[in-house]
Parts: structure tokens; C-alpha cells; sequence
């Protein structure tokens, strides 16, 4: 595996009622600069970060900070109620970590997150952006097809068969560390044309495997509990985020469909579509340096 640049901080913060769970983080890039907190994908934790975007943090002189969702890496198990309990401790984390504003950069399931945060914390917000976004495939808000609309029949299954499938992948991972790497090469052969170019880059099958053996093999649960909470109420609708919302997704994306992005930023009050011409689900991570800085920009 080639070298990775490690986090510049990594540790936990303790959240919940009476300060009984705990979300981990890593940072990178200048402590004293703006903050831009980095939402992960599902599955994924903490150190789903492209290497370029860690770097440009360190050059451009801003703070990138990724959090792992309950249930990875430094993270307590935990079931939100819903998308927007997530910010409770969103908050405590900003608090904890020094930060007053905040842009917010949502990856894929990560998206609903920052939809989330970007609506209850209005007045500590900058900019928003999500990269090819999970949308409501149930209620008002709701538009169909892609991989999550599955997740809907699945969920009865999942609410009893979560935790022992969970700890069945997360022991297998575990015990596949050394085969890893060949495993993620395979997944990329298998993958769409633009999101096989990525992974075939050393540095983006790095970041993966740096992100899969340091947060997201240990629980392999986390990923259901987001699927459960993408097919439920999320506790706010989309057209009461008034954050400007910068929207990248892909018109190959063979996950999120491209027409969710469209329906999502039709909903949203304050949104542009970034369209990603030939990009499937995750090759948009080939454009983090170019995303933040439309981000960054807002801080001007």
C-alpha cells in the first residue's frame, strides 16, 4: 500500500445524555483555519478522505474534519430515532472541537446527514455540498428507484438480523485484512467505467483501505442502521433547508441514480446541480479539490 498521509488529530468526543457515547474524528490540515467537517459514506468512517483533499487542507490552510457515524471506528453503537437526531451530537462535536461556523461536505449516505445539520444549525452553517446525495424514497419527499429503494423491503429483515450479520462481516473483515487490497481491485473491475478508473489510482485504493481497516471493518451493523433511517421519516422535509446547497452527482452513477440529484435539488429551496458528466457513484471523489473550494469560497 503506498504511504497516506495519517491524521494531524484523531481521538473521540463524548456525547448523548450525560456524555455516555462517543463519536471518533480525524483532522487534517491547519488547525486555525476554516472548518469543513467531511460526512462519510455507508458503508464507511472517519478516514474516507481522498489523499488530495487531505493535502489541499495542509496547503490551502483550512481544518477537514471526518466523522465516523455511531457504530465505526471510534464511535459508540447507537440507533438515532431519526436523520435529525444525528445533529444533537453534530453540535456537542463542533462544540467540543472549538468550532463556531462550519461547512459541511456529505458523500453519498453521508448526504442526508448534512441536509440535516445544514437545517438545524442555521446560524453556524457556511456552505453545504453533497456528492451524489441519498434521497427519501418514502413520504412526501419521496422519489424511486437506486440501490436504497431496496432497502425498504428489507428493513423488516434488518431490524432482526442486523446484529448477527454485522458481527458475521465485521469478524470476516477482520480476519481479511491481508487480502484487502486485491479485494477492493476486484470491486473496482466490477464497477462502472469511471468509478474502475478511480479505483485503479494507487492513492484512492489506499484512502479506501486506510478508511476500511481503521474504522469501518470493526462494525459492520453501522451500515444497516443508516439504511433503516434512509427509508424512514428523516424528522425535517427537504424544502425547509434554507442553506445554499451545492449538489454534485454523477449521470453514471449506478447507485444513486442521477435523477435523484435532480429531484433533490428541485425540492431544496437553495440548491445548484453540479452535473458530472460520465462520473458514476464514487469517481465524483476525483473532483474533492475543485468541490471544496466552491465551498471555501462561501467564507470569503
Amino acid at each position: 500500500m503506498i504511504p497516506i498521509d495519517r491524521p494531524k488529530l484523531e481521538g473521540s468526543v463524548a456525547v448523548g445524555d450525560q456524555r455516555r457515547r462517543r463519536i471518533g474524528f480525524s483532522e487534517f490540515g491547519a488547525p486555525e483555519g476554516p472548518a469543513v467537517v467531511w460526512l462519510h459514506g455507508t458503508p464507511g468512517a472517519r478516514r474516507q478522505i481522498p489523499t488530495e483533499a487531505r493535502e489541499y487542507a495542509e496547503a490551502r490552510g483550512f481544518r477537514l474534519i471526518g466523522l465516523d457515524r455511531p457504530g465505526v471506528g471510534s464511535s459508540t453503537e447507537h440507533q438515532y430515532a431519526s436523520i435529525a437526531d444525528f445533529t444533537v451530537d453534530f453540535r456537542t462535536v463542533l462544540d467540543t472541537l472549538g468550532i463556531d461556523r462550519f461547512s459541511v461536505i456529505g458523500l453519498s449516505g453521508g448526504g442526508p446527514y448534512a441536509l440535516a445539520v445544514s437545517h438545524f444549525l442555521p446560524d453556524r452553517i457556511v456552505s453545504t455540498g453533497v456528492v451524489g446525495g441519498v434521497a427519501p424514497i418514502n413520504g412526501p419527499d419521496a422519489t424511486s428507484g437506486g440501490a436504497v429503494e431496496l432497502a425498504k423491503f428489507m428493513v423488516p429483515v434488518m431490524k432482526v438480523a442486523q446484529r448477527p450479520v454485522g458481527k458475521l462481516l465485521s469478524t470476516a473483515l477482520g480476519v481479511a485484512r491481508p487480502i484487502a487490497d486485491p479485494a477492493i481491485s476486484i470491486y473496482g473491475r466490477l464497477s462502472p467505467e469511471a468509478d474502475r478508473e478511480l479505483l485503479s489510482r494507487p492513492e484512492f485504493r489506499a484512502m479506501f483501505l486506510d478508511d476500511l481497516l481503521h474504522g469501518g471493518s470493526r462494525r459492520m451493523e453501522a451500515p444497516f442502521a443508516d439504511l433503516q433511517l434512509f427509508v424512514s421519516d428523516w424528522g425535517f422535509r427537504i424544502g425547509d433547508v434554507r442553506a445554499h446547497v451545492h449538489w454534485w452527482h454523477g449521470d453514471a452513477d449506478n447507485i444513486i441514480p442521477f435523477s435523484h440529484g435532480e429531484h433533490m435539488v428541485r425540492l431544496l429551496p437553495n440548491a445548484e446541480l453540479h452535473h458530472l458528466p460520465g462520473q458514476s457513484h464514487l469517481s465524483g471523489l476525483g473532483n474533492s479539490v475543485e468541490m471544496l473550494d466552491v465551498l471555501l469560497n462561501a467564507w470569503n
